[in-house]
Parts: C-alpha cells; structure tokens; sequence
C-alpha cells in the first residue's frame, strides 16, 4: 500500500508523546513527515527509525509545510 507522507510541525495533546532521535519523549516536533491513515497520524521523525503512530485525539495541531 503506497502511503502519502508531508512535511509538516506537529504538536500533540497533554499526555501524549513521541519519542525524538535520542529518546526523549516530545510533544512538540517542528519538523516530521506525516501520513493519514484512518483516524491515525503516522509519524516519521528525523533520526529515528520507526515510524510512530498516534490516534487523532492525541493531536492538538498539525501544521503542513508548503512544498
């Protein structure tokens, strides 16, 4: 299944996070690539290797870069 993924900020809710390239947990990422799939955003930070997913309640604002 071939994914769209944008350049985007993304800040989460209280009581969510992600973690960054050095494990620290974060709810503020200036600068990831994001992919909508159902009620999920999937996240690729810089740095890190997995792609995390969080549930659109854990979303507080995601901002999209212009290409």
């Amino acid at each position: 299944m071939d994914q769209e993924w944008a350049e985007a900020a993304v800040e989460l809710n209280a009581g969510y996070a992600v973690l960054t390239a050095d494990g620290t947990p974060t709810a503020s990422v200036p600068h990831a690539l994001v992919s909508f799939q159902g009620g999920f955003a999937k996240l690729r930070l810089p740095g890190v290797d997995t792609v995390q997913v969080v549930s659109a309640p854990a979303v507080r604002l995601i901002t999209l870069h212009a290409a």
